[in-house]
């Protein structure tokens, strides 16, 4: 019998091999995974949606009014940097870090940008008038802005206070302290953030920092325990009646050593609203 031409065998083995990795791995491949997340996992492998889709227990979701306001009847989740707020198509940290202390002021009709610092503040300070406590930390300044100082040689400036707000310190290593004017450039000043004297902070740092994914569903005990009075008597609820609900829907450590017990925030307010 007459040999095909080589070229026309090479061809066809090429056929061949997408033939049986075509059936391989777009078929039985998927096929086998599916079947077994399903028999293993199929809580999981279907979006682990809670009470007929109100949402995922995977995902976080914001609770509050059109206006983005806190509703007081629920307890509240981790701020989220993934698209609009936990996007699931967006999801992302801010990429901002520690060295993110000054924000870029408005300039007219330009929008200015808050910087990680003052981000931080201004949550800690709305949560603590939220929850009626203390909002102060470290290096913030009353009014929610980060407390940091550009300094010159004959004068300083709080430089995420833009003028006519009065400066968070009068003086510094006796310089006067300016407010900031918009659109006037810093740079050449030497970056000072300034602690105060805050000793105890009440608020949680997960109460102010998006996490990782932006999807986080979870809170911290203590920031759960922070709301809970709120809840309480938002709801008209017995306050040890509240804080038994949170133990019911606090998740332990993963393998009983990693991270900190955390609190399923969509659990809980669904919970909440059965009682």
């Amino acid at each position: 019998m007459e040999r095909l031409p080589s070229w026309l065998r090479q061809h066809l083995a090429a056929l061949r091999a997408v033939a049986v990795f075509t059936v391989l791995l777009g078929l039985i491949y998927p096929l086998v995974t599916t079947g077994v997340a399903q028999a293993v996992f199929n809580d999981r492998a279907n979006g682990s949606m809670v009470e007929g889709g109100r949402g995922s227990s995977l995902i976080g979701q914001s609770f509050t009014d059109t206006d983005g306001n806190p509703v007081g009847k629920y307890f509240q989740s981790r701020p989220s940097a993934a698209g609009d707020g936990y996007d699931p198509t967006s999801t992302s940290a801010s990429n901002l870090g520690p060295e993110d202390v000054i924000d870029v002021l408005p300039v007219g009709a330009e929008e200015g940008k808050q910087s990680l610092l003052t981000q931080v503040c201004a949550r800690s300070k709305a949560i603590g008038e939220l929850e009626g406590v203390s909002g102060a930390r470290p290096y913030c300044t009353p009014d929610g802005a980060g407390a940091v100082l550009k300094v010159f040689p004959d004068r300083a400036v709080a430089v995420n206070q833009a003028c006519p707000a009065a400066p968070f310190t009068g003086t510094y290593q006796g310089k006067k302290v300016e407010c900031a004017k918009p659109g006037e450039d810093y740079a050449a000043g030497r970056t000072v953030p300034v602690r105060g004297d805050v000793t105890t902070v009440a608020v949680p740092a997960d109460a102010v920092t998006s996490s990782g994914s932006g999807l986080d569903p979870h809170i911290s005990v203590a920031y759960a325990d922070l709301q809970a009075p709120r809840v309480a008597k938002e709801r008209g609820l017995p306050l040890d009646r509240v804080k038994a609900l949170i133990g019911a829907h606090t998740a332990g450590r993963a393998l009983g050593f990693m991270g900190e017990p955390a609190v399923n925030v969509l659990e809980l307010n669904l919970a909440l609203d059965r009682s």
